[in-house]
């Protein structure tokens, strides 16, 4: 499309065709593989950019995606209308009613600090750099989950711009029906622009992590899978098995390394965390060993994330049991002595998570998740998506068959996966309500659940 056809996109923010001069810096995030290419960015201040680029799209049968400051990236966007909302920065605490507002593109660091002054935490993500609006969109899986559950149970209040270019306030008791959708199915419903949620009463924390080298790692994976099977709620914890380079910047016990890193957060009398962990700490020795009592706006330690935008691709598995066998399948795989390397994370599940609640996240059932992640080329990218397939499939006997949806990263976010993350009536459900709100499926660009009678 020429430049004349977007005159009539009208915004605070700015307006960016692909030979501008800042279209390239505004279209990159956090995955640099097989970058965005839209017809036209919006660069969104406020609520009011945004209502005004889903109107203009929706009346031109251009499709929207939405991408924030965070770890959230649309799919690989070619054409249409790709709003950016990293200049929507707002974020406000209210200590009396322990709730948080944010905007669109804040990311989960300024709220932890901002509600850090008052006592209070928010079920944020494991990176403080990841978005907090597209993270609880999609369920938000966090280190206080076993305890208070998925972010997405704690939303109050959803600011969005729905299809028809409606700026809306939802709420359970305003609209149950897209209130159930927004908490949990991504973007597929609208723009949002900003977010009420509930805030808990942790100050800090008993967590941190332990490193263990690769000789250990066996070990490691079958004395945390027999412990995650007594914990109490307030204990949630997963495991990596991560090869760093050799490099200078990186921990001296760690560099040239392959590991396996035990990330604990225990949300109760940190003499009783003290206790829970004694079984991995009695392992063996330790190649970092960082638990302690942490305030919790320091929570981003326990994984330390990497913050530097990367290209990889990414895909994850529920899991009804992760036992010995299944433990000895991803080590043949993808372990320290396997051809083929990539970083595996499981984390355990269970408490408040296995609990119903009043919206769509699927797979409340499972006991574990587990996910994959490869950095990649153009030279590589078919090697590693063909391993992360042949993991996925050997782990069948294990699986449920669900997915996560915060784990489904941008284009590796497939039709098969997206339906995989919902439970099937809940699903069939969100198709319905996705034909009553976005019929022509303005939305698409994302982890996309089509409307009834779409099936592409």
């Amino acid at each position: 499309m020429g430049m004349n056809d977007f005159s009539a996109l009208t915004t605070s923010g700015s307006v960016l065709l692909p030979a501008d001069e800042h279209y390239a810096a505004e279209t990159s995030g956090f995955q640099t593989f097989r970058g965005r290419r839209p017809d036209v960015v919006v660069a969104a201040t406020g609520a009011e950019d945004v209502r005004a680029a889903v109107e203009f799209a929706a009346g031109r049968g251009l499709a929207v995606a939405v991408q924030s400051q965070g770890h959230g990236v649309p799919s690989e966007v070619a054409g249409g209308v790709l709003i950016t909302t990293g200049r929507m920065d707002g974020v406000r605490i209210d200590a009396d009613r322990r709730t948080a507002w944010f905007e669109a593109g804040v990311q989960w660091g300024a709220v932890v600090q901002a509600a850090a002054e008052l006592g209070l935490a928010p079920l944020s993500g494991s990176a403080p750099h990841v978005g907090a609006v597209s993270y609880t969109l999609g369920g938000g899986l966090g280190h206080l989950a076993r305890r208070y559950g998925y972010a997405a149970d704690h939303v109050r209040a959803v600011e969005v711009v729905t299809a028809d270019g409606q700026l809306r306030r939802v709420t359970a008791e305003s609209d149950p029906e897209l209130f159930w959708a927004l908490c949990g199915a991504g973007g597929n419903f609208g723009v949002v622009t900003a977010m009420e949620v509930d805030l808990v009463p942790v100050a800090q924390l008993f967590g941190g992590a332990l490193y263990f080298d690769a000789h250990q790692v066996e070990d490691v994976l079958a004395t945390w899978q027999r412990w995650t099977r007594d914990l109490p709620d307030e204990m949630t914890s997963s495991v990596a098995l991560v090869s760093f380079p050799d490099l200078p910047a990186l921990p001296e016990p760690l560099r040239g390394r392959h590991v396996a890193h035990v990330r604990i957060a225990h949300a109760g009398d940190p003499e009783v965390g003290e206790r829970l962990v004694e079984p991995l700490r009695a392992v063996g020795p330790r190649l970092i060993d960082s638990l302690r009592v942490l305030p919790y706006r320091e929570v981003g330690t326990i994984c330390n994330d990497p913050v530097q935008p990367i290209p990889y691709v990414t895909t994850n598995a529920m899991l009804r049991d992760f036992d010995d066998a299944a433990i000895k399948t991803v080590l043949d795989l993808v372990g320290p002595d396997a051809p083929q390397r990539c970083v595996v994370e499981v984390r355990h599940l269970g408490g408040a998570l296995s609990r119903p609640a009043a919206n769509c996240v699927g797979n409340r059932d499972a006991a574990h998740v587990l996910g994959l992640n490869s950095k990649v080329d153009e030279s590589t990218v078919g090697a590693a998506e063909r391993l992360q397939g042949h993991v996925m499939g050997e782990l069948n006997a294990w699986s449920t068959g669900g997915r996560c949806l915060n784990f489904l990263a941008g284009g590796s976010a497939n039709p098969e996966d997206v339906r995989a993350a919902y439970d099937a009536p809940d699903y069939e459900r969100l198709r319905a309500l996705k034909s009553t709100y976005d019929p022509t499926n303005t939305f698409r660009l994302n982890h996309n659940i089509p409307p009834v009678g779409d099936y592409s």
